[in-house]
This record gives structure tokens, sequence and C-alpha cells, in this order.
């Protein structure tokens, strides 16, 4: 695998000297100052790889080019974000990037409920709590019928919850679940979010998916020529919130979304994390048969929770089983003689770095030690096959 840290361009608090101490060779990042659907310029793509390559490492892979909004929903401005789609998928691969994730997750990226939950040694993780995403549907954003998307338990539960708050608590929620994660692709007030929602009444699964099939159709065969592979990324969590769709969430899925769209460019990022929240998706099977489709790696593990909980647990623990994964990734590396760019996703906030602002999930030294035991895990694997020394 090549090893490689995501990093959030020159405001991240992590610096590329440090990532490039931690062991990796490439970085992962996106431009992210611009706004979504606009045009990602060559000049501003050159300067952000000059900047890489002078810290002594190399960037390939983009994450994300983000899927406007207009494109997932079909709106009427459709032509002209595919175009401009386009245009920057032209000056990337002018650039030397062959790599470009993306998700088809309405309005919200990744979500969670509590983004410094104490561990028992003291370091902290993300985590997700069902209760508290339907506390904050019901009580925050009031979204109309949602009690009709909960159980009797969830709904007594979320009320108590709700009640047992103070505002501060209250405020913390709401900003965590929609003020923007880091490499999220939106932020939202609760009012802009509920507004928001309405352009996805008429959009159920299968439309959704059908959107996101004519997206594909529309810039893969410019993909393939480029010689780029979108990669896209599962939903997190891998199931529907907040009454909107989603439908990248499980191995049939993907594999609908392949046969549906055969491009050679389009492609899969496997998160471990987010397919590994469903118990029913077969995490190294799915690099078993989805592998040559598989173009990005995020190596992490979530330790699911009773009532559909679940917290980042460390990256060789939980229930990722992440050697039978990485075994699966090495038979696919050594099967089509490629190295797949891979990044250690979410670690924990741990030692010094309990005592700096960090991006949550995103700060050093967990993920740098998720970087270690990948690496060490990786290496003892090629050395039981006899291919390392």
């Amino acid at each position: 695998m090549t090893q490689t840290m995501r990093w959030f361009g020159p405001n991240d608090p992590v610096r590329l000297r440090d990532i490039r101490q931690a062991g990796a060779s490439g970085i992962v990042t996106a431009l992210h100052e611009v706004p979504n659907g606009a045009v990602w310029e060559r000049d501003a793509i050159a300067a952000r790889r000059a900047m890489i390559e002078a810290a002594g490492l190399e960037w390939r892979v983009v994450e994300s080019l983000p899927v406007e909004e207009g494109i997932k929903t079909r709106s009427s401005d459709w032509d002209r974000l595919i175009d401009d789609y386009r245009h920057s998928l032209t000056n990337l691969a002018a650039c030397g990037i062959d790599v470009v994730t993306y998700n088809f997750m309405p309005l919200l990226d990744w979500t969670r409920t509590d983004l410094a939950w104490e561990l028992p040694d003291g370091a902290r993780a993300l985590r997700f709590d069902p209760v508290a995403v339907a506390a904050y549907d019901l009580f925050i954003l009031k979204r109309p019928d949602a009690a009709d998307d909960y159980d009797d338990v969830t709904l007594d539960a979320a009320h108590a919850l709700y009640a047992a708050m103070d505002d501060a608590g209250r405020t913390t929620l709401e900003r965590t679940i929609i003020a923007g994660l880091p490499g999220s692709e939106e932020g939202f007030t609760s009012a802009q979010f509920l507004r928001a929602t309405e352009s996805y009444a008429e959009i159920d699964a299968a439309r959704l998916r059908d959107n996101h099939v004519a997206f594909l159709e529309a810039v893969c065969p410019l993909a393939d020529e480029l010689g780029i592979r979108l990669v896209v990324h599962p939903d997190d969590p891998p199931f529907p919130i907040f009454g909107l769709p989603r439908v990248v969430s499980t191995e049939a899925d993907v594999a609908d979304l392949f046969a549906r769209v055969p491009n050679r460019s389009n492609g899969l990022c496997l998160c471990t994390g987010s397919f590994g929240v469903r118990a029913d998706n077969d995490l190294p099977g799915m690099v078993d048969r989805l592998g040559d489709r598989i173009g990005f790696l995020h190596l992490r593990s979530v330790q699911r929770e009773p009532g559909g909980a679940f917290h980042e647990a460390a990256h060789l623990e939980g229930d990722a089983g992440m050697a039978a994964v990485v075994a699966a990734v090495h038979r696919l590396s050594v099967r089509e003689q490629r190295s797949i760019p891979m990044r250690p996703d979410h670690g924990h906030q741990m030692l010094d770095d309990l005592h700096r602002t960090v991006n949550p999930g995103y700060s050093l030294l967990g993920r740098m030690r998720g970087l270690a035991e990948l690496r060490g895990l990786e290496r003892g694997i090629a050395y039981a096959a006899g291919l390392a020394g």
C-alpha cells in the first residue's frame, strides 16, 4: 500500500513536515477553499502540488472533489454543474492527479454526535449515537413527521436525553451534527438545513441512485480518457438519516453501481469504518470481490455498540477485523501488481494532542499510531507470504 495522510491545506494545524516524519510518503488533500460547484483552476492545483512536493511528499489523490447538490437532485443547473465538474477533472489530470474521491450523500457528509468521547485510557474518539440524532431531529431541527422514522424505544430515549440536556449541551449537539466536520462539504444552521431537506422531498433511494448513475454516465467517459479513477466514498453512517436516502451503504449498492456504469474510471474508495458500521458488510470479501475497482483505502475500525451506536476504535481493534482486511489488500496488490493509496483514518486524540487545537478525528499522533500499526501489519503479512525481509 502507498502510505498517505489527509491534510486540509495551509491552515491545517498538522504540518506537512509532521506528516512526513510520521512515515507517510503521500498527501491526500483538496482545495477546501474553493466553494462547492466552482471549477478548480489549474494554477491553484499546481501551486498546491508544488507546496506538497517541496515538503518531500507526493499528491496523487484528491479527497474530495465535491458533487454539488444540484447534481444530486438533477436541478435546472445540472448541465452547467456537470460541465464545471468535467473542467475540474481536466485540470486535475493535467497536474498529475489520477485518483479523485467524491461522495453522493445528500446534504450532510460524515455525521457524528460526539467529537471528544472519552475512552477508558483517557484518549478521545468520535462517536455516533442514534438517540442523540433523534433528539436533535425531533426537538431542535423539528423536522415534520420525524417521529415516524423512529421506534417507540428510541423516541422515549430521545425525549429523556433532550430533557436532561442544558442549553450548552443542546447547542453543542446541534453544532456537532450540522456545522460541518473536517472535510465536510457544507455547513448549515438548523433552519437552513431544514429548508435544504425540502429539495429531497420527492427524491427516494431509487431516484437518488438514478441521479448518481446519470452523474457517472456524464463524467466517466472523460475520466476514462484522462486516466482518472473516480472513487466513491461510502455513506457515513451507512443508513438513512433525517429522512434523507443514502445509496452507497452496502456491497450490493456498489455492485449495482458498477453494473450500471461499467466504465473503468468508476471506482470505489473502500472505507472500512463506514462500511464496517454494518455487520452485514463482509470487509475482506468486499476487497476480494470488488478489488479491481478499489482505487483508494480508508483503513479504520469502529466498535459497534448495543442499540446502533458506534465509536472509532483503535485501528487494529474494534469490529473491522483489520488483519483479514489487510491480508485481502495484500493479495489484491500482488494479483494486480499495484500499490493502492491508503490512509489511516480518524485517529484518536491522545498524548500531547489532548492539549492542542486539532481537527476532530485528524490529530497527528492518533493517526501516526494507526499508520505505524497498519505498516507493521502489512509488513508482517508480506513476510509471512515470503515477499518481504
